[in-house]
């Protein structure tokens, strides 16, 4: 969940209750967060529907064991270059017995938000076992795995993970506990990804694209990932296995706060 970029953090006045200011002076009052997404922004299924979408955020599956604000359906949308290079992605995997699968896409700025107050609340630790066990919670933001701003909310910015195209193996293993995000493949929650060397959103430097640790078929199945999206112009964030932003983004300094939902992409 990490997102390397500076915080931003957003400055306004706030009139007082009982001011004496006039009310032609006073400030407007801010807008109501857009409720659907600017035309260029696409649900992925309308450009390719053979990309697997297992969306943790709109789920309790996740690090904070909650479903997070703004995720109101299972959905994931993208502006349309950084959705069409998802597609030329996939066209290069899907003849090598491979395809996309897709964690998490646009993420309106109110999810951050909830990242930001559950990594402040110290007392909630119910999924530390599972995704940072190695790393204390007053220590997510000043290691960086939690941020007050994420490219994700400029919609060009995408999780995603490889699956095997065998219904068998896609079926993936039996139910079972999950146990630390860095442990054997078959010891952690089970996902029907070829074996990265960590699950996805692990807060430890195992996850971390090139850690020297990662070697054989889990290095290799990251190489895979990672050259097929940067062969369509994805660049990776080091330090997540997982997290790519399609380049040149259409949005680079824009923060979008729409809900994640149908009726936000309508017509797409």
């Amino acid at each position: 969940m990490r997102k390397r970029t500076p915080l931003l953090v957003a400055a306004g006045a706030a009139l007082a209750l009982g001011s004496s200011v006039p009310l032609a002076d006073a400030a407007p009052a801010a807008k109501a967060p857009a409720a659907k997404a600017p035309a260029d922004f696409v649900a992925l299924r309308s450009v390719d529907p053979s990309i697997v979408q297992d969306m943790r955020y709109a789920t309790k599956v996740n690090f904070t064991g909650r479903r997070i604000d703004g995720y109101r359906d299972p959905l994931c949308i993208l502006t349309r270059p950084a959705a069409e290079a998802l597609h030329r992605a996939q066209e290069r995997l899907l003849p090598q017995g491979y395809a996309l699968k897709v964690y998490d896409c646009y993420r309106p700025q109110r999810a951050v938000d909830h990242f930001s107050r559950w990594a402040k609340d110290l007392g909630d630790e119910r999924m530390k076992a599972e995704f940072y066990p190695r790393v204390a919670k007053d220590r997510l933001f000043a290691d960086g795995y939690i941020a007050e701003k994420s490219g994700h909310s400029r919609g060009s910015t995408v999780d995603l993970t490889v699956v095997r195209r065998d219904p068998q193996a896609a079926a993936g293993p039996p139910v079972r506990p999950a146990g630390p995000c860095y442990a054997p493949q078959d010891e952690r929650r089970p996902d029907d990804s070829v074996d990265m060397g960590t699950g996805f959103d692990c807060f430890d430097t195992l996850a971390h694209t090139d850690d020297p640790r990662i070697q054989g078929v889990q290095r290799t199945n990251r190489q895979l990932l990672k050259g097929t999206l940067a062969a369509e112009g994805f660049v990776n964030l080091p330090e997540e296995w997982w997290h790519f932003t399609y380049k040149p983004e259409a949005y680079p300094d824009t923060y979008f706060d729409f809900p994640v939902a149908y009726r936000s992409v309508c017509g797409n």
